[in-house]
């Protein structure tokens, strides 16, 4: 299964850009060997208004997609059912999973419509630069823990 994770603005340099790439490498080595064939992440131009980033996303997600997008309202999984669920999709044939990180006003009506399967990453709001490293490390820690490698202490 491929993974990619496409989000609204873009990260020229700074801690939580290396942070994100780091997490991002380190899921995709961890990853290869365990049926996850890719990591992509897809940065989107933010601004014009939520249509505007809202046809951004779409225009990125590959046709037969799943898709989950990050917000806020969404349910919360722990660490281990995350991975649960990772290896559920990834064993069930599907091709391709994407997570989606919106803009700062959100996600667009159409987008919401569209891709209705949502996650959250705790019930606070986060800065989307925080949010990019969060759900690559959670990636990271799920295909360590899929692999049985000391990463995950709890």
């Amino acid at each position: 299964m491929h993974v990619s994770l496409i989000t609204v603005g873009k990260l020229k340099r700074g801690p939580e850009k290396e942070l994100a790439d780091d997490y991002a490498d380190r899921f995709a080595k961890t990853g290869a060997g365990l049926g996850f064939r890719s990591f992509k992440l897809i940065e989107v131009a933010s601004g014009g208004g939520l249509d505007a980033e809202g046809e951004r996303i779409a225009a990125k997600v590959p046709a037969g997609t799943a898709v989950i997008r990050l917000d806020e309202f969404g349910p919360q999984l722990t660490s281990k059912a995350l991975s649960k669920d990772l290896a559920k999709r990834r064993d069930s044939g599907l091709p391709h999973l994407c997570f989606l990180i919106g803009g700062a006003e959100g996600y667009s009506d159409a987008i919401r419509a569209a891709y209705p399967e949502t996650l959250a990453l705790g019930p606070q709001t986060w800065p989307h630069r925080l949010v990019r490293v969060m759900i690559c490390e959670q990636l990271y820690r799920a295909a360590s823990l899929l692999a049985g490698t000391p990463y995950h202490k709890a």
